[in-house]
């Protein structure tokens, strides 16, 4: 009589027996689990597995489809191997790099980027794809010896895979196999090609757009969306990385470990400082401005950039004037709410947008205004008798998610407003084909600053962290192309940084929660990076913010 271990399916609260090494595909289609779309990948026992994964002990699993985060991510990886297949087999003798994310889709560009891909070229490598897709190869995963992966990388001209593995120790590698092709990736991938049936590859600039199905809406792909201020600013530190030959965390890993930590701190506080200067230099030359509108997503740093820009002002002989939107809540008891009934406080109707357009007209007349002062202790708005009246010198900034919303700011002319997006948009990749995405910097920045200054858990801060997305994708990225300026917050150095602080708080999760497999994802991802210390970042760094040490009040 063979051995049977007990297996309990979240998604239909049935617990059975079953033989021992069995995939979860098998054990799926044997308890007949429905989702909404087709099963892409599960949970087990907290922890994202593949569907050829085979049980040899008792365990708790969940299955999960494109509409879950995890769903998602190994349907968007997949997707990118088969993008690099049919450029391969279609642009044999050229290499291809996924650069970031932009207009719901990766930009992709050929390496060296002088080279602009033709229209003829991009319609031959998405026929290819549909080709590859609809074959319906599988991806194969083999661990391997770290060394073997190296010198397999090196031969396909990996370089940047096989510096990568050469920085990070570990004695096993996964690589991937897609028919000839063999890469590596971070993450999961579904079982085989025809689980990637929507999909479209378009031309983008001198590169190409890969495209993705909506999450809940598989057969449906999202609206291009044309950011041209956002892509910018990416190609802008882009070109950057590559003039200093950190383009990758290989690259950055080399410099650490040859004792270059140092300069990597000083050159990128450095563009900072440029950078924040030059903002400072346009305000001047717009001679009308009196309003600063900052705005951003969570963790990008906004408050210390405000400061650092502060000062960069007075150097020039503008005066800055720093008011709260939090000063601008409407009393508890009007905050509208969410649809789960809970106050929505990032909501643009959670702040009296008709005082605060009434106060700054009457401010840049010239007139004396008194400051609302908005308590969260009692949920009302009051007043102390604070006084304001600005002087020609004086600009007033404002910092808040909704800066660039124009209904913030309805009624006060275009000429007296001077409008900046800021975000962690993260320049430095795994490898050329396993991007970072910017959310992960600033989720890591985030769970740093609630520990420290929140007192909240990584295990709090990754169960709101949903939310706080949904937040942002509503209220914050639908306006950043308003901007009149972008500035990227992202270090070169940071993610080494951030491993030593964020580690620790990642650990302390356990199995047993929901947010274990996130924490697992993201010590896997640290792992790549060779830690640096903290003793060089100056005082007045961004990343002071999150780490502490900030020479400025907060």
């Amino acid at each position: 009589m063979s051995e049977k271990i007990k297996i309990t399916c979240l998604n239909n609260n049935l617990t059975k027996e079953y033989e021992l090494g069995l995939t979860l595909h098998q054990i799926a289609k044997d308890l007949k689990i429905k989702l909404d779309h087709q099963i892409i990948g599960a949970r087990v026992n907290n922890i994202v597995s593949e569907l050829n994964f085979r049980v040899y002990k008792p365990k708790i699993i969940e299955f999960f489809d494109i509409s879950n985060v995890d769903g998602y991510r190994m349907y968007k990886r997949s997707l990118s191997f088969v993008l690099l297949k049919a450029f391969n087999d279609v642009l044999p003798k050229k290499e291809l790099r996924i650069e970031h994310s932009i207009s719901k889709g990766y930009y992709c560009q050929v390496e060296p980027s002088s080279y602009s891909l033709t229209k003829q070229n991009v319609m031959d490598i998405a026929a290819r794809m549909r080709e590859i897709i609809n074959a319906d190869l599988q991806f194969k995963r083999n661990q391997i010896l770290t060394d073997e992966a190296i010198e397999i990388f090196k031969d396909n001209k990996l370089f940047a895979k096989a510096k990568l593995f050469k920085t990070r120790p570990t004695l096993y590698t996964s690589v991937y196999c897609l028919d000839d092709m063999r890469d590596y990736f971070y993450g999961y991938l579904v079982p085989s090609t025809n689980y990637l049936q929507t999909f479209d590859l378009i031309p983008y600039y001198n590169g190409m757009l890969l495209r993705f199905p909506l999450k809940n809406k598989l057969k449906e792909l999202g609206e291009v969306i044309q950011q041209e201020k956002l892509f910018d600013i990416f190609q802008e530190y882009q070109n950057w990385v590559e003039i200093l030959e950190v383009s990758t965390i290989g690259s950055i890993n080399e410099k650490i470990q040859a004792g270059q930590a140092g300069d990597l701190i000083k050159f990128s506080e450095a563009l900072h400082e440029k950078k924040v200067a030059q903002i400072a230099e346009k305000i001047k030359k717009r001679v009308d401005t009196k309003i600063i509108l900052i705005a951003g997503p969570t963790s990008s740093g906004k408050t210390t950039f405000s400061k650092r820009l502060a000062v960069q002002l007075k150097i020039i002989g503008i005066k800055p004037v720093q008011i709260s939107l939090d000063n601008y809540f409407v009393n508890r008891k009007d905050t509208p709410k969410d649809e789960n009934g809970a106050y929505d406080f990032e909501s643009i109707n959670a702040l009296d947008v008709e005082t605060f357009n009434q106060n700054f007209l009457d401010l840049i007349a010239g007139k004396e205004i008194e400051i609302p002062k908005y308590s969260f202790e009692t949920g009302e708005r009051y007043y102390n008798g604070k006084k304001l009246q600005i002087t020609k010198e004086q600009v007033i900034i404002i910092e808040g998610i909704h800066g660039l919303n124009p209904e913030l700011s309805k009624l006060i002319e275009e000429k007296y407003k001077f409008k900046i997006y800021i975000s962690a948009l993260t320049q430095v990749g795994i490898d050329w084909h396993n991007r970072i995405p910017t959310t992960d910097n600033r989720l890591l920045r985030r769970i740093i600053r609630d520990y420290k200054y929140r007192h909240y858990s990584a295990s709090e801060t990754l169960a709101r962290w949903g939310s706080v997305r949904r937040g942002e994708e509503k209220n914050i990225f639908p306006f950043q192309e308003e901007a009149d300026i972008m500035f990227n917050s992202a270090l070169l150095y940071e993610l080494s940084v951030i491993k030593k602080h964020v580690e620790p708080l990642l650990k302390e999760i356990h199995e047993t929660e929901t947010e274990y497999s996130e924490a697992i994802r993201l010590l896997k991802f640290l792992s790549y990076f060779v830690t640096i210390k903290d003793d060089e970042i100056p005082p007045t760094s961004i990343l002071r913010e999150f780490v502490s040490g900030s020479s400025f009040k907060y």
